[in-house]
């Protein structure tokens, strides 16, 4: 995922890409969106790890909530889960780090080893 500053101040990354969609859109919906634009992503396996960027009311500056994952060519858990059911809002960002399939994605917050 991108660093928060890089979202300081009006800005975006650099690879920013907008995409209008619905908040009962899933993660798999999204991920086909950007297979589109990426045709890299296609790869049976690539991994997409989703994160809500939003900004901080209580001190100046942005957060960042790891949401889901999905991956190219395999059913997954968080494959219909909606932005709207992750209380995704108008003007927050979605960051999504993509992984292509013969690098081990980074591991996930939300996965304890415990």
């Amino acid at each position: 995922h991108h660093r928060m500053d890089e979202f300081s101040r009006g800005n975006v990354p650099s690879s920013e890409l907008q995409i209008y969609t619905w908040m009962d859109a899933t993660l798999k919906e999204l991920t086909s969106l950007v297979k589109e634009v990426y045709p890299e992503a296609r790869k049976k396996g690539t991994h997409f790890n989703f994160a809500i960027v939003f900004t901080d009311l209580k001190r100046p500056g942005y957060r960042v909530k790891e949401i889901g994952s999905t991956m190219s060519g395999r059913k997954g858990t968080d494959d219909s889960m909606t932005l709207q059911s992750q209380k995704f809002q108008i003007g927050d960002y979605l960051d999504i780090a993509i992984t292509p399939p013969n690098r081990a994605p980074p591991p996930s917050s939300r996965m304890r080893p415990y």
